[in-house]
Protein backbone atom coordinates (compact mmCIF):
# COMPACT_ATOMS: atom_id res chain seq x y z
CA UNK A 1 0.00 0.00 0.00
CA UNK A 2 2.67 2.44 0.98
CA UNK A 3 4.60 1.93 -2.53
CA UNK A 4 0.94 2.30 -4.57
CA UNK A 5 1.20 5.33 -2.27
CA UNK A 6 4.57 6.41 -3.47
CA UNK A 7 3.92 5.64 -7.08
CA UNK A 8 1.39 7.43 -7.17
CA UNK A 9 2.81 10.68 -5.30
CA UNK A 10 5.73 10.29 -8.06
CA UNK A 11 3.19 10.51 -10.84
CA UNK A 12 1.46 13.16 -9.40
CA UNK A 13 4.63 15.00 -9.37
CA UNK A 14 5.79 14.30 -13.10
CA UNK A 15 1.88 15.39 -13.93
CA UNK A 16 2.82 18.51 -12.30
CA UNK A 17 6.25 19.14 -13.42
CA UNK A 18 4.32 18.74 -17.49
CA UNK A 19 2.03 20.74 -16.35
CA UNK A 20 4.29 23.99 -15.80
CA UNK A 21 6.32 23.19 -19.08
CA UNK A 22 3.40 23.63 -20.84
CA UNK A 23 2.43 26.53 -19.61
CA UNK A 24 5.97 27.94 -19.79
CA UNK A 25 5.93 26.96 -23.83
CA UNK A 26 2.13 28.67 -24.57
CA UNK A 27 4.10 31.58 -22.68
CA UNK A 28 6.82 31.73 -24.95
CA UNK A 29 4.81 31.06 -27.47
CA UNK A 30 3.90 34.78 -27.41
CA UNK A 31 6.79 36.73 -29.22
CA UNK A 32 8.71 38.22 -25.93
CA UNK A 33 10.18 40.93 -25.88
CA UNK A 34 10.90 41.07 -22.42
CA UNK A 35 7.75 40.17 -20.42
CA UNK A 36 5.85 43.20 -22.21
CA UNK A 37 2.66 41.31 -21.41
CA UNK A 38 2.70 42.97 -18.32
CA UNK A 39 4.01 46.56 -18.67
CA UNK A 40 4.50 47.15 -14.54
CA UNK A 41 6.96 44.56 -14.28
CA UNK A 42 10.00 46.57 -15.33
CA UNK A 43 9.55 49.70 -13.44
CA UNK A 44 6.85 50.03 -10.88
CA UNK A 45 4.24 51.89 -12.12
CA UNK A 46 1.77 53.66 -9.75
CA UNK A 47 -0.11 54.59 -12.82
CA UNK A 48 -1.22 51.99 -14.03
CA UNK A 49 -5.08 53.10 -13.91
CA UNK A 50 -7.33 55.41 -14.20
CA UNK A 51 -4.69 58.11 -13.83
CA UNK A 52 -2.52 57.43 -16.91
CA UNK A 53 -5.95 58.29 -18.75
CA UNK A 54 -6.43 61.42 -16.88
CA UNK A 55 -2.56 62.52 -17.73
CA UNK A 56 -2.87 61.87 -21.23
CA UNK A 57 -6.22 63.39 -21.59
CA UNK A 58 -4.58 66.97 -20.01
CA UNK A 59 -1.72 66.15 -22.44
CA UNK A 60 -4.09 66.46 -25.23
CA UNK A 61 -6.18 69.31 -24.06
CA UNK A 62 -2.63 71.30 -23.58
CA UNK A 63 -1.13 70.80 -26.78
CA UNK A 64 -4.29 71.58 -29.09
CA UNK A 65 -5.26 74.52 -26.75
CA UNK A 66 -1.40 75.97 -28.00
CA UNK A 67 -2.16 74.75 -31.70
CA UNK A 68 -5.03 76.05 -32.11
CA UNK A 69 -3.67 79.89 -32.23
CA UNK A 70 -1.72 78.29 -34.64
CA UNK A 71 -3.88 77.62 -37.05
CA UNK A 72 -4.38 80.29 -39.77
CA UNK A 73 -0.36 79.51 -40.20
CA UNK A 74 0.04 80.03 -44.46
CA UNK A 75 0.50 77.16 -46.55
CA UNK A 76 4.42 76.61 -46.92
CA UNK A 77 5.40 74.87 -50.37
CA UNK A 78 4.69 71.56 -49.70
CA UNK A 79 1.92 71.90 -48.07
CA UNK A 80 0.99 73.89 -50.98
CA UNK A 81 1.55 70.98 -53.44
CA UNK A 82 -0.56 68.41 -50.83
CA UNK A 83 -3.48 70.75 -50.97
CA UNK A 84 -3.04 71.42 -54.76
CA UNK A 85 -3.00 67.17 -55.70
CA UNK A 86 -5.79 66.87 -53.29
CA UNK A 87 -7.93 69.67 -54.87
CA UNK A 88 -7.43 67.79 -57.76
CA UNK A 89 -8.14 63.89 -56.83
CA UNK A 90 -11.15 65.56 -55.12
CA UNK A 91 -11.82 66.84 -59.37
CA UNK A 92 -11.57 63.69 -60.63
CA UNK A 93 -8.01 64.30 -61.89
CA UNK A 94 -5.34 61.85 -60.20
CA UNK A 95 -1.62 62.47 -59.55
CA UNK A 96 0.61 62.65 -62.01
CA UNK A 97 -1.32 64.19 -64.63
CA UNK A 98 -1.40 67.63 -63.87
CA UNK A 99 1.05 67.50 -61.26
CA UNK A 100 4.69 65.99 -61.32
CA UNK A 101 6.83 65.59 -58.09
CA UNK A 102 8.70 62.54 -56.87
CA UNK A 103 6.70 61.89 -53.85
CA UNK A 104 4.65 59.42 -53.06
CA UNK A 105 0.50 59.87 -53.74
CA UNK A 106 -0.38 58.93 -50.08
CA UNK A 107 -0.25 62.57 -48.27
CA UNK A 108 -2.14 63.66 -51.58
CA UNK A 109 -5.25 60.87 -50.23
CA UNK A 110 -4.74 62.10 -47.05
CA UNK A 111 -4.84 65.90 -47.55
CA UNK A 112 -8.04 65.01 -50.00
CA UNK A 113 -9.26 63.35 -46.55
CA UNK A 114 -8.83 65.97 -44.34
CA UNK A 115 -9.93 68.48 -47.09
CA UNK A 116 -13.10 66.36 -47.15
CA UNK A 117 -13.73 66.33 -43.47
CA UNK A 118 -12.47 69.90 -42.39
CA UNK A 119 -12.75 72.37 -45.76
CA UNK A 120 -10.56 73.51 -48.71
CA UNK A 121 -9.01 75.67 -46.74
CA UNK A 122 -5.55 76.65 -44.64
CA UNK A 123 -7.30 76.56 -41.51
CA UNK A 124 -8.76 73.48 -41.85
CA UNK A 125 -5.70 71.89 -43.95
CA UNK A 126 -3.88 72.73 -39.75
CA UNK A 127 -6.75 71.21 -37.87
CA UNK A 128 -6.01 68.10 -39.67
CA UNK A 129 -2.68 68.22 -38.50
CA UNK A 130 -4.16 69.08 -35.10
CA UNK A 131 -6.32 65.89 -34.98
CA UNK A 132 -3.04 63.81 -36.35
CA UNK A 133 -0.85 65.43 -33.82
CA UNK A 134 -2.98 64.44 -31.10
CA UNK A 135 -3.40 60.45 -32.50
CA UNK A 136 0.30 60.39 -32.76
CA UNK A 137 0.68 61.21 -29.08
CA UNK A 138 -2.27 58.78 -27.82
CA UNK A 139 -0.20 56.24 -30.07
CA UNK A 140 3.26 57.01 -28.38
CA UNK A 141 1.15 56.79 -25.34
CA UNK A 142 0.31 53.14 -26.16
CA UNK A 143 3.44 52.03 -27.19
CA UNK A 144 5.51 52.74 -24.28
CA UNK A 145 3.02 52.10 -22.21
CA UNK A 146 3.18 48.51 -23.18
CA UNK A 147 6.95 48.42 -23.55
CA UNK A 148 7.81 49.97 -20.20
CA UNK A 149 5.00 51.76 -17.97
CA UNK A 150 2.14 54.13 -17.93
CA UNK A 151 4.79 56.81 -16.17
CA UNK A 152 6.94 56.61 -18.97
CA UNK A 153 4.29 56.49 -21.54
CA UNK A 154 2.28 59.61 -19.83
CA UNK A 155 6.26 61.67 -19.71
CA UNK A 156 6.67 60.59 -23.07
CA UNK A 157 3.47 61.91 -24.30
CA UNK A 158 4.16 64.98 -23.17
CA UNK A 159 7.64 64.98 -24.24
CA UNK A 160 6.58 64.10 -27.84
CA UNK A 161 3.69 66.74 -27.85
CA UNK A 162 6.31 69.39 -26.79
CA UNK A 163 8.92 68.39 -29.51
CA UNK A 164 6.51 68.28 -32.16
CA UNK A 165 5.44 71.80 -31.70
CA UNK A 166 8.67 73.36 -32.46
CA UNK A 167 9.90 76.06 -34.81
CA UNK A 168 13.36 74.27 -35.44
CA UNK A 169 11.07 71.46 -36.34
CA UNK A 170 9.01 73.47 -38.46
CA UNK A 171 6.20 71.23 -36.29
CA UNK A 172 3.07 73.68 -36.91
CA UNK A 173 2.99 72.67 -40.84
CA UNK A 174 1.43 69.92 -42.10
CA UNK A 175 4.26 67.71 -43.41
CA UNK A 176 4.89 64.75 -44.36
CA UNK A 177 6.36 63.30 -41.56
CA UNK A 178 3.88 64.24 -38.98
CA UNK A 179 1.79 61.07 -41.31
CA UNK A 180 4.57 59.13 -41.57
CA UNK A 181 5.26 59.21 -37.80
CA UNK A 182 1.75 58.29 -36.81
CA UNK A 183 1.43 55.44 -39.48
CA UNK A 184 4.69 54.26 -38.27
CA UNK A 185 3.49 53.96 -34.49
CA UNK A 186 0.28 52.44 -35.30
CA UNK A 187 2.17 49.62 -36.84
CA UNK A 188 4.35 49.11 -34.03
CA UNK A 189 1.37 49.13 -31.41
CA UNK A 190 -0.22 46.24 -33.64
CA UNK A 191 3.07 44.43 -33.47
CA UNK A 192 3.22 44.17 -29.83
CA UNK A 193 -0.18 43.26 -29.81
CA UNK A 194 -0.11 40.80 -32.09
CA UNK A 195 3.39 39.77 -30.14
CA UNK A 196 1.88 39.51 -27.13
CA UNK A 197 -1.55 37.78 -27.84
CA UNK A 198 -0.25 35.44 -30.43
CA UNK A 199 -2.67 37.04 -32.95
CA UNK A 200 -0.66 36.67 -36.08
CA UNK A 201 -3.65 38.17 -38.04
CA UNK A 202 -3.01 41.27 -36.38
CA UNK A 203 0.65 41.32 -37.81
CA UNK A 204 -0.73 41.99 -41.04
CA UNK A 205 -2.81 45.06 -40.48
CA UNK A 206 1.04 46.19 -38.51
CA UNK A 207 2.26 45.64 -41.38
CA UNK A 208 -0.48 47.31 -43.43
CA UNK A 209 -0.11 50.51 -41.35
CA UNK A 210 3.70 50.76 -41.75
CA UNK A 211 3.11 50.05 -45.61
CA UNK A 212 0.68 53.30 -45.29
CA UNK A 213 3.96 55.18 -43.93
CA UNK A 214 5.69 54.03 -46.80
CA UNK A 215 3.21 56.02 -48.94
CA UNK A 216 2.90 58.91 -46.94
CA UNK A 217 7.12 59.67 -48.10
CA UNK A 218 9.32 57.17 -48.66
CA UNK A 219 11.35 57.73 -45.90
CA UNK A 220 8.95 55.76 -44.22
CA UNK A 221 10.90 52.21 -45.34
CA UNK A 222 13.23 52.33 -42.69
CA UNK A 223 10.08 51.90 -40.08
CA UNK A 224 8.70 48.79 -42.05
CA UNK A 225 12.17 47.18 -41.79
CA UNK A 226 12.65 48.17 -38.32
CA UNK A 227 8.99 46.05 -38.01
CA UNK A 228 10.11 42.91 -40.53
CA UNK A 229 13.71 43.33 -37.98
CA UNK A 230 11.43 43.03 -34.86
CA UNK A 231 9.69 39.55 -36.21
CA UNK A 232 12.95 38.02 -36.58
CA UNK A 233 13.88 38.90 -32.90
CA UNK A 234 11.02 38.31 -31.62
CA UNK A 235 11.24 34.68 -32.72
CA UNK A 236 14.50 34.00 -31.51
CA UNK A 237 13.86 35.62 -28.25
CA UNK A 238 11.34 33.02 -27.69
CA UNK A 239 14.16 30.65 -26.90
CA UNK A 240 14.15 28.60 -30.59
CA UNK A 241 14.12 29.16 -34.02
CA UNK A 242 10.94 28.00 -35.67
CA UNK A 243 11.33 28.94 -39.88
CA UNK A 244 8.08 27.52 -40.82
CA UNK A 245 6.71 30.01 -38.32
CA UNK A 246 8.64 32.60 -38.84
CA UNK A 247 8.20 32.14 -42.68
CA UNK A 248 4.29 32.29 -41.50
CA UNK A 249 4.22 35.69 -39.77
CA UNK A 250 7.01 37.36 -42.32
CA UNK A 251 4.59 36.15 -45.09
CA UNK A 252 1.42 37.88 -43.43
CA UNK A 253 3.50 41.18 -42.27
CA UNK A 254 5.35 41.86 -45.57
CA UNK A 255 1.79 41.03 -47.24
CA UNK A 256 -0.01 43.72 -45.12
CA UNK A 257 2.94 46.36 -45.55
CA UNK A 258 3.05 45.94 -49.69
CA UNK A 259 -0.70 46.20 -50.47
CA UNK A 260 -0.83 50.09 -50.19
CA UNK A 261 2.31 50.79 -52.46
CA UNK A 262 0.45 47.89 -54.29
CA UNK A 263 -3.12 48.88 -54.77
CA UNK A 264 -1.66 52.32 -55.64
CA UNK A 265 0.01 51.39 -58.41
CA UNK A 266 -2.68 49.41 -59.78
CA UNK A 267 -4.96 52.54 -59.37
CA UNK A 268 -2.18 54.76 -61.47
CA UNK A 269 -1.58 51.94 -63.76
CA UNK A 270 -5.63 52.03 -64.54
CA UNK A 271 -5.22 56.05 -64.67
CA UNK A 272 -2.71 55.10 -67.57
CA UNK A 273 -0.09 57.66 -65.80
CA UNK A 274 2.31 54.91 -63.93
CA UNK A 275 4.52 55.75 -66.56
CA UNK A 276 4.92 59.72 -65.19
CA UNK A 277 4.58 58.08 -61.47
CA UNK A 278 7.37 55.60 -61.71
CA UNK A 279 9.42 58.23 -63.97
CA UNK A 280 9.59 61.29 -61.17
CA UNK A 281 8.92 58.62 -57.84
CA UNK A 282 11.83 56.73 -58.59
CA UNK A 283 14.21 57.60 -61.70
CA UNK A 284 14.00 61.26 -60.87
CA UNK A 285 13.84 60.61 -56.84
CA UNK A 286 17.25 58.00 -57.55
CA UNK A 287 19.31 60.96 -59.13
CA UNK A 288 17.74 63.09 -56.58
CA UNK A 289 19.09 61.10 -53.62
CA UNK A 290 22.67 60.90 -55.18
CA UNK A 291 23.34 65.02 -55.73
CA UNK A 292 24.86 65.66 -52.39
CA UNK A 293 28.41 64.09 -51.49
CA UNK A 294 28.68 61.87 -48.67
CA UNK A 295 31.22 64.09 -47.56
CA UNK A 296 28.79 67.14 -46.74
CA UNK A 297 26.45 64.67 -44.91
CA UNK A 298 28.03 65.37 -41.73
CA UNK A 299 28.24 68.73 -42.15
CA UNK A 300 24.73 69.26 -43.11
CA UNK A 301 23.76 67.20 -39.84
CA UNK A 302 25.22 68.80 -37.36
CA UNK A 303 24.35 71.86 -39.18
CA UNK A 304 20.71 70.96 -38.31
CA UNK A 305 20.81 69.46 -35.57
CA UNK A 306 22.53 72.07 -33.77
CA UNK A 307 19.28 74.47 -34.02
CA UNK A 308 16.77 71.47 -33.22
CA UNK A 309 18.70 70.57 -29.51
CA UNK A 310 18.83 74.68 -28.55
CA UNK A 311 15.13 74.74 -29.19
CA UNK A 312 14.86 72.20 -26.73
CA UNK A 313 17.82 71.39 -24.55
CA UNK A 314 16.60 70.14 -21.26
CA UNK A 315 14.89 68.17 -23.02
CA UNK A 316 17.29 66.69 -24.98
CA UNK A 317 19.63 66.60 -22.16
CA UNK A 318 17.10 64.03 -20.37
CA UNK A 319 17.03 61.97 -23.73
CA UNK A 320 20.82 61.85 -23.35
CA UNK A 321 20.38 60.54 -20.17
CA UNK A 322 18.21 57.62 -21.40
CA UNK A 323 20.57 56.21 -23.37
CA UNK A 324 22.97 56.09 -20.11
CA UNK A 325 20.07 54.45 -18.62
CA UNK A 326 19.62 51.67 -21.15
CA UNK A 327 23.76 51.04 -20.71
CA UNK A 328 23.10 50.73 -16.76
CA UNK A 329 19.79 49.61 -15.73
CA UNK A 330 19.96 46.23 -15.78
CA UNK A 331 16.26 45.93 -16.06
CA UNK A 332 16.39 47.44 -19.67
CA UNK A 333 18.40 44.33 -21.21
CA UNK A 334 15.76 42.72 -22.12
CA UNK A 335 14.53 46.12 -24.20
CA UNK A 336 18.44 46.98 -25.03
CA UNK A 337 18.11 45.39 -28.27
CA UNK A 338 14.94 46.60 -29.83
CA UNK A 339 15.77 50.49 -28.80
CA UNK A 340 18.98 50.94 -30.32
CA UNK A 341 17.34 49.21 -33.18
CA UNK A 342 14.75 51.78 -32.90
CA UNK A 343 16.85 54.16 -32.72
CA UNK A 344 19.38 53.45 -35.71
CA UNK A 345 15.90 53.07 -37.72
CA UNK A 346 14.44 56.16 -36.94
CA UNK A 347 17.98 58.07 -37.65
CA UNK A 348 18.26 56.28 -40.87
CA UNK A 349 14.56 57.77 -41.88
CA UNK A 350 16.17 61.29 -41.85
CA UNK A 351 19.10 60.30 -43.91
CA UNK A 352 18.08 59.72 -47.74
CA UNK A 353 19.71 61.99 -49.39
CA UNK A 354 22.00 63.39 -46.73
CA UNK A 355 19.71 66.89 -47.12
CA UNK A 356 18.61 67.24 -43.31
CA UNK A 357 15.74 69.44 -44.05
CA UNK A 358 14.12 70.51 -40.19
CA UNK A 359 10.32 68.63 -40.67
CA UNK A 360 12.74 65.59 -41.49
CA UNK A 361 13.80 65.38 -37.67
CA UNK A 362 10.04 64.70 -36.63
CA UNK A 363 10.65 61.26 -37.59
CA UNK A 364 13.25 60.60 -34.52
CA UNK A 365 11.03 62.89 -32.10
CA UNK A 366 9.50 59.77 -30.71
CA UNK A 367 12.81 57.81 -30.39
CA UNK A 368 13.76 60.98 -28.31
CA UNK A 369 10.19 60.67 -26.21
CA UNK A 370 11.28 57.12 -25.40
CA UNK A 371 14.43 58.03 -24.04
CA UNK A 372 12.94 60.81 -22.12
CA UNK A 373 10.12 58.42 -20.49
CA UNK A 374 13.20 55.82 -19.87
CA UNK A 375 15.24 58.75 -18.10
CA UNK A 376 12.05 59.55 -15.72
CA UNK A 377 11.80 55.65 -14.77
CA UNK A 378 15.21 55.47 -14.29
CA UNK A 379 15.23 58.50 -11.76
CA UNK A 380 12.34 57.05 -9.91
CA UNK A 381 13.91 53.71 -9.78
CA UNK A 382 17.10 55.38 -8.29
CA UNK A 383 15.08 57.12 -5.18
CA UNK A 384 15.64 55.19 -2.35
CA UNK A 385 13.09 52.62 -1.89
CA UNK A 386 12.34 54.10 2.04
CA UNK A 387 10.86 56.90 0.03
CA UNK A 388 7.04 57.55 -0.43
CA UNK A 389 5.69 56.32 -3.72
CA UNK A 390 4.23 60.06 -4.39
CA UNK A 391 8.60 61.32 -3.59
CA UNK A 392 9.96 58.72 -6.02
CA UNK A 393 7.77 59.67 -9.02
CA UNK A 394 7.06 62.52 -8.13
CA UNK A 395 10.66 64.24 -8.06
CA UNK A 396 11.59 62.83 -12.03
CA UNK A 397 7.87 64.36 -12.75
CA UNK A 398 8.79 67.68 -11.65
CA UNK A 399 12.16 67.63 -13.21
CA UNK A 400 10.51 66.59 -16.71
CA UNK A 401 7.72 69.06 -15.96
CA UNK A 402 10.29 71.99 -15.45
CA UNK A 403 12.07 71.17 -18.63
CA UNK A 404 9.01 70.84 -20.79
CA UNK A 405 8.54 74.54 -19.33
CA UNK A 406 11.68 75.93 -19.78
CA UNK A 407 10.94 74.38 -23.87
CA UNK A 408 7.68 76.00 -24.25
CA UNK A 409 9.09 79.16 -22.24
CA UNK A 410 11.96 79.56 -25.11
CA UNK A 411 9.32 79.42 -27.68
CA UNK A 412 6.58 81.89 -25.79
CA UNK A 413 7.47 84.48 -28.91
CA UNK A 414 6.58 81.74 -31.85
CA UNK A 415 3.74 80.06 -30.03
CA UNK A 416 1.94 82.92 -27.89
CA UNK A 417 2.43 86.14 -29.31
CA UNK A 418 3.21 86.15 -33.20
CA UNK A 419 0.80 86.36 -35.49
CA UNK A 420 0.00 83.36 -37.51
CA UNK A 421 1.81 85.26 -40.91
CA UNK A 422 4.43 86.33 -38.42
CA UNK A 423 5.19 82.72 -37.34
CA UNK A 424 5.16 82.05 -41.06
CA UNK A 425 8.00 84.40 -41.89
CA UNK A 426 9.83 83.71 -38.97
CA UNK A 427 10.15 80.07 -39.67
CA UNK A 428 10.54 80.53 -43.89
CA UNK A 429 12.12 83.89 -43.87
CA UNK A 430 11.64 85.45 -47.41
CA UNK A 431 9.78 82.76 -48.86
CA UNK A 432 6.29 84.28 -50.33
CA UNK A 433 3.52 82.02 -48.07
CA UNK A 434 1.68 85.08 -46.27
CA UNK A 435 1.61 87.06 -49.91
CA UNK A 436 0.00 84.08 -51.91
CA UNK A 437 -3.53 84.46 -50.43
CA UNK A 438 -3.58 88.09 -51.70
CA UNK A 439 -1.95 87.13 -55.24
CA UNK A 440 -4.71 83.99 -55.31
CA UNK A 441 -7.56 86.51 -54.05
CA UNK A 442 -6.18 88.40 -57.40
CA UNK A 443 -6.64 85.49 -59.55
CA UNK A 444 -9.83 84.32 -58.44
CA UNK A 445 -11.27 87.51 -58.72
CA UNK A 446 -10.12 88.22 -62.56
CA UNK A 447 -10.89 84.62 -63.84
CA UNK A 448 -13.08 82.07 -64.71
CA UNK A 449 -13.21 79.08 -62.83
CA UNK A 450 -11.78 77.16 -65.86
CA UNK A 451 -9.14 79.42 -66.40
CA UNK A 452 -5.40 78.21 -66.54
CA UNK A 453 -2.96 80.28 -64.84
CA UNK A 454 1.10 79.42 -64.37
CA UNK A 455 3.33 80.04 -61.63
CA UNK A 456 6.89 80.19 -62.71
CA UNK A 457 8.32 79.46 -59.66
CA UNK A 458 8.04 76.92 -56.76
CA UNK A 459 4.81 78.30 -55.26
CA UNK A 460 2.18 75.76 -55.67
CA UNK A 461 0.11 77.01 -52.89
CA UNK A 462 -0.94 80.13 -55.25
CA UNK A 463 -2.93 77.23 -57.23
CA UNK A 464 -4.45 75.57 -54.44
CA UNK A 465 -6.20 79.32 -52.55
CA UNK A 466 -7.07 80.14 -56.10
CA UNK A 467 -8.41 76.76 -57.25
CA UNK A 468 -7.48 77.37 -60.47
CA UNK A 469 -5.56 74.84 -62.39
CA UNK A 470 -1.71 75.01 -63.64
CA UNK A 471 -0.88 75.40 -67.20
CA UNK A 472 1.78 72.66 -66.64
CA UNK A 473 2.22 69.79 -64.70
CA UNK A 474 5.90 71.57 -63.34
CA UNK A 475 4.50 73.48 -60.04
CA UNK A 476 8.19 72.92 -58.84
CA UNK A 477 11.39 74.71 -60.64
CA UNK A 478 13.87 73.17 -58.20
CA UNK A 479 14.38 69.56 -60.24
CA UNK A 480 14.71 71.98 -63.86
CA UNK A 481 17.34 73.97 -61.86
CA UNK A 482 19.42 70.40 -60.91
CA UNK A 483 22.49 68.98 -62.37
CA UNK A 484 20.52 65.88 -63.95
CA UNK A 485 19.88 64.31 -67.04
CA UNK A 486 16.26 64.92 -66.49
CA UNK A 487 16.91 69.07 -66.44
CA UNK A 488 16.82 69.91 -69.82
CA UNK A 489 13.85 67.72 -70.62
CA UNK A 490 11.87 69.14 -68.21
CA UNK A 491 12.85 72.52 -69.06
CA UNK A 492 11.27 71.84 -72.99
CA UNK A 493 8.39 70.16 -71.70
CA UNK A 494 7.29 72.85 -69.19
CA UNK A 495 7.89 75.43 -72.02
CA UNK A 496 5.88 73.35 -74.21
CA UNK A 497 2.93 72.75 -71.81
CA UNK A 498 2.65 76.47 -70.99
CA UNK A 499 2.57 77.57 -75.21
CA UNK A 500 0.34 74.68 -75.97
CA UNK A 501 -2.31 75.93 -72.72
CA UNK A 502 -1.75 79.55 -72.88
CA UNK A 503 -2.98 80.61 -69.28
CA UNK A 504 -4.59 83.54 -68.61
CA UNK A 505 -2.61 84.72 -66.16
CA UNK A 506 1.40 84.27 -65.31
CA UNK A 507 2.78 84.76 -62.13
CA UNK A 508 6.46 85.32 -61.93
CA UNK A 509 8.87 84.55 -58.37
CA UNK A 510 11.95 86.44 -58.62
CA UNK A 511 12.98 84.91 -55.11
CA UNK A 512 16.12 82.60 -54.90
CA UNK A 513 14.46 80.30 -52.30
CA UNK A 514 11.63 79.73 -54.81
CA UNK A 515 14.38 78.62 -57.71
CA UNK A 516 17.68 77.30 -56.06
CA UNK A 517 19.26 78.24 -59.38
CA UNK A 518 23.02 76.85 -59.75
CA UNK A 519 25.70 78.27 -61.81
CA UNK A 520 25.64 74.95 -64.02
CA UNK A 521 21.34 75.35 -64.39
CA UNK A 522 20.15 75.05 -67.98
CA UNK A 523 19.16 78.84 -69.08
CA UNK A 524 17.03 77.58 -71.98
CA UNK A 525 14.18 78.71 -69.57
CA UNK A 526 15.22 82.15 -68.70
CA UNK A 527 16.33 82.85 -72.28
CA UNK A 528 12.40 81.40 -73.53
CA UNK A 529 10.81 82.99 -70.62
CA UNK A 530 12.12 86.85 -71.80
CA UNK A 531 10.62 86.60 -75.20
CA UNK A 532 7.48 84.75 -74.31
CA UNK A 533 6.46 87.34 -71.35
CA UNK A 534 7.38 90.85 -73.81
CA UNK A 535 5.22 89.03 -76.31
CA UNK A 536 1.74 87.67 -75.31
CA UNK A 537 1.79 89.28 -71.63
CA UNK A 538 0.74 92.69 -69.96
CA UNK A 539 1.76 93.80 -66.04
CA UNK A 540 -0.84 94.03 -63.58
CA UNK A 541 0.61 93.40 -60.33
CA UNK A 542 3.58 93.96 -58.63
CA UNK A 543 4.87 92.76 -54.90
CA UNK A 544 7.59 93.54 -53.00
CA UNK A 545 9.14 91.94 -50.12
CA UNK A 546 10.38 94.25 -48.06
CA UNK A 547 11.83 94.06 -44.34
CA UNK A 548 9.26 95.48 -42.55
CA UNK A 549 6.09 94.08 -44.86
CA UNK A 550 5.11 93.29 -48.43
CA UNK A 551 3.73 95.56 -50.40
CA UNK A 552 1.40 94.73 -53.00
CA UNK A 553 0.99 97.35 -56.50
CA UNK A 554 -2.46 96.55 -58.74
CA UNK A 555 -3.21 97.91 -62.02
CA UNK A 556 -3.70 100.75 -62.95
CA UNK A 557 -1.14 101.62 -60.37
CA UNK A 558 1.09 99.03 -60.85
CA UNK A 559 4.81 100.58 -60.47
CA UNK A 560 8.20 99.11 -62.70
CA UNK A 561 11.16 98.84 -62.05
CA UNK A 562 10.27 97.13 -58.01
CA UNK A 563 12.60 98.93 -55.26
CA UNK A 564 13.36 95.48 -53.63
CA UNK A 565 15.25 92.61 -55.11
CA UNK A 566 12.17 90.09 -54.12
CA UNK A 567 9.49 90.32 -56.02
CA UNK A 568 7.03 89.11 -57.18
CA UNK A 569 5.01 89.90 -60.76
CA UNK A 570 1.46 89.59 -62.08
CA UNK A 571 0.80 88.99 -65.64
CA UNK A 572 -2.33 89.03 -67.76
CA UNK A 573 -2.27 87.30 -71.32
CA UNK A 574 -2.70 90.47 -73.67
CA UNK A 575 -0.33 90.92 -77.64
CA UNK A 576 1.42 94.09 -75.89
CA UNK A 577 4.60 94.46 -74.15
CA UNK A 578 4.73 92.99 -70.59
CA UNK A 579 6.27 96.71 -69.28
CA UNK A 580 5.30 98.91 -71.77
CA UNK A 581 4.41 101.16 -68.99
Amino acid sequence: MAKCNKVLRLKKRIYENKSVRRAKNRELKTLNFGSIREPGKLFRDPFAGKWAWWALLGILIVTASIRYGLLDVPLERDEGEYAYAAQLILSGIPPYVELYNMKLPGMYAAYAAIMTIFGQTHRGIHLGLLVVNLATIIMIFLLIRRFINSFAAIVSSASYAVLSLSQSVHGIFANAEHFVILSALTGLVLMLKAMEENKHWILFLSGLALGTGFLMKQHGAAFVAFGGVCIIIGQFQKGGFDLRRLGKHFVLFMLGSIIPYGITCLILLYADVFQKFWLWTVSYAMAYTTRVPVEYAWTNLMDRAGSIIGSAPLLWVLSGLGIIALSWDRKLRSRLLLIILFILFSFASICPGFYFRPHYFVLILPCAALLIGLAASFLAEKIPKSCTVSAKFGVPALIVAICLAVSIYQQRLFLFQMTPAEACRATYGYNPFPESLEIARYIQEHTDKDKRVAVIGSEPQIYFYSKRRSASGYIYMYPLMEDHKFALQMQTEMISEIESVKPEYLIYVNISYSWLRRPDSHKLLFKWLQGYLSQNYKLVGLVELLKEKSIFHWAPDVKWPPESHLWITILKREIESAFSQ
